[in-house]
């Protein structure tokens, strides 16, 4: 995934650490990088959460190393396709299979009666599925 930068050089999206507050390192957090002019942008669809992270955080955080894709499915899919064990597998079956692990943790948290996790696994649904129609 790739998008063009206000210098006209195409930017790449990685995996890099966000420090906040000279404090917080959240790390794994999709960000377009240009290796021109050295602008980066947080992916988009990913602001949002970010958003409420360091929302969360407060103004005056401790310090502390956060991993982001505990916390966003699109950064946790990213982290999965470029680990070295995945490499011969498809983006799609990575996916599906994510999907399917998601749905499963579904089916568990309905059948303790655990509202709060069926919410954050819909919630983590709800990324992929609205990162699939964006993309």
């Amino acid at each position: 995934m790739q998008k063009l930068c206000k210098c006209g050089t195409e930017m790449t999206l990685r995996l890099r650490t966000v420090i906040y507050q000279n404090k917080v390192d959240i790390e794994n957090v999709p960000v377009y990088s240009c290796d021109s002019c050295q602008r980066s942008e947080v992916l988009p669809s990913v602001k949002p959460e970010l958003t409420v992270l360091i929302g969360r955080l407060g103004s005056e955080p401790g310090k502390q190393q956060l991993l982001f894709d505990e916390l966003s499915e699109i950064a946790y899919l990213m982290r999965k396709v470029s680990e070295k064990e995945h490499q011969a597998q498809s983006v799609e079956r990575i996916v599906q299979e994510r999907i399917n692990e998601l749905l499963d943790m579904m089916l568990i948290a309905k059948s303790v009666g655990d509202e709060r996790w069926s919410e954050e696994i819909r919630a983590r649904l709800a990324q992929i599925s609205q990162h699939s129609i964006s993309a």
